[in-house]
């Protein structure tokens, strides 16, 4: 590798390294606050929160990869031309596409170790996410007794406590209601204090009340409308158990999640793309046989002749049909609405099973294109950073931005298209980035021919010439 392949190549790992690790926690952070409500207070501890972020964060790797090449890309190329070492290297003969290419070739290597990523990595990590994700919502809060409120997490109780010392173990005036005899019979506890703590590795809750009355409801419910009866039982201490398994977080089998299209790769998505895609054709060549029972009636001779002739109807049968009645119109009725229902319901399951095939199929080029984007981003910011010669973090940011919401529109459009079944899955998977490519070689037309693209007097003698043009 030569002097100048090394110099560039260090000038672009720095800011790539930068921006993706700034791109990958911006789109964390914002995917992560769509579950806040869900993971906050529940007492998990940093290692469940850090193993779901690291989960995550490897799921943000491939959308985070096009963005950090396409800015780091501009940052590089800008500032070798802010420094004038872009033209200086110009100067000494050296074409722009020779000065590319180090950081293409690093690009390209990108791309294909982000594909091998994407189909082994991102499939795992995705199954081990969000079968963690689904046991943090199953998990209940963290018991949180506030002052003058009941609290009903504990299966069966509600438990009031109006006031709590200091200490946060100490209670005054605490009333509880215990349903977990089911029905009538319920039991009401009024403590005028207690005293709460944990046993055994925390796995269970001791409530123990100091100077109370217990009720207990004696009415079985057996004669409606008659007085509620109470037992009344005096204690001077008395305890109660929790059993605080369930606020524990209890791990889910992953083999129930791993048939979702994210935790597969391109092999098992294919299998499964085949799998539907038979069932699919199955189902059309069944739609003849299975609609054929509706037509019972009126299955005159429209059998073609024995020379291949047009098909024809016997009239000799047609003249021996009743007339219709009043009762035969109501059934033909009834008849044809019974064949609409079934064909609307046929239609849709069908309809059903090709947009089910059409969302692994998009999984599958997902992969694909999601990798090559990363070389369409480079082909977009590298010649651009050579055209405006800005480095920093100030345009270059502001073009990586609008490029990359093209980019990511483009994308969500061509998929939505794709799923409908409005256009083949390959070209709404690859619409965004064949859209992309043109863009990327016009800029690099442009940066090899010295084009002052961005600067105002560019555009002010575009626009002279073109009214010279229409005089």
């Amino acid at each position: 590798m030569k002097k100048l392949d090394k110099l560039i190549i260090r000038s672009f790992i720095g800011p790539f390294i930068l921006t993706f690790a700034v791109v990958e926690f911006i789109l964390l952070t914002q995917y992560m606050l769509k579950y806040l409500d869900e993971l906050v207070g529940k007492d998990l501890g940093a290692s469940v929160f850090g193993e779901l972020l690291f989960y995550f964060s490897l799921n943000m790797a491939p959308v985070a990869l096009p963005l950090a090449a396409l800015l780091s890309s501009l940052m590089t190329y800008g500032t070798l031309g802010e420094h004038h070492e872009l033209t200086a290297i110009k100067t000494s003969g050296i074409a722009l596409p020779r000065i590319l290419r180090p950081v293409f070739f690093f690009t390209a290597v990108l791309a294909i170790c982000a594909f091998f990523f994407n189909n082994n990595i991102v499939p795992k990590a995705n199954l081990k996410a969000y079968s963690l994700l689904w046991d943090i919502r199953q998990t209940k809060p963290t018991m949180n007794f506030k002052e003058g409120a009941f609290y009903n997490g504990l299966p069966g109780y509600s438990i009031k406590i109006n006031e709590k010392l200091g200490d946060g173990g100490t209670l005054r005036d605490v009333m509880i209601y215990d349903h977990t005899q089911g029905g009538n019979n319920s039991r009401v506890i009024l403590a005028d204090s207690g005293r709460m703590y944990t046993q055994h590795n925390e796995k269970y809750l001791v409530l123990e009340l100091f100077r109370g009355n217990i009720y207990v409801n004696q009415n079985d419910g057996t004669f409606r409308g008659s007085n509620e009866q109470f037992v009344r039982q005096r204690f001077d201490e008395s305890k109660i158990m929790f059993n605080l398994s369930s606020f524990d977080l209890s791990r889910t089998r992953e083999e129930y999640f791993a048939e979702n299209k994210m935790m597969k790769n391109i092999t098992e998505l294919k299998v499964v793309t085949d799998s539907l895609t038979k069932q699919n054709t199955d189902e059309l060549a069944k739609f003849v046989t299975n609609v054929d029972p509706f037509y019972m009636y009126m299955k005159v001779d429209t059998t073609r002749s024995k020379f291949g002739g047009r098909a024809t109807i016997n009239k000799e049968v047609i003249k021996e049909l009743p007339e219709p009645t009043l009762s035969t119109m109501v059934m033909a009725k009834n008849k044809a609405r019974n064949i609409k229902s079934f064909t609307s319901s046929y239609i849709e399951r069908v309809n059903s099973t090709v947009r089910e095939a059409n969302n692994f199929e998009i999984e599958i080029w997902k992969k694909y294109t999601q990798s090559a984007s990363i070389l369409v981003m480079f082909l977009i910011g590298a010649p651009l950073g050579a055209i405006i010669k800005k480095g920093g973090l100030g345009v270059p940011v502001i073009i990586s931005i609008v490029f990359f919401i093209v980019m990511y529109v483009l994308s969500i459009l061509g998929e939505k298209w794709a799923r409908e079944g409005l256009v083949p899955v390959p070209v709404g998977m690859w619409a965004s980035n064949a859209i992309l490519i043109p863009i990327g070689l016009f800029f690099l037309y442009q940066a090899r021919n010295d084009s002052s693209l961005l600067e105002i007097d560019f555009w002010r003698k575009l626009l002279t010439r073109l009214k010279r043009n229409k005089l």
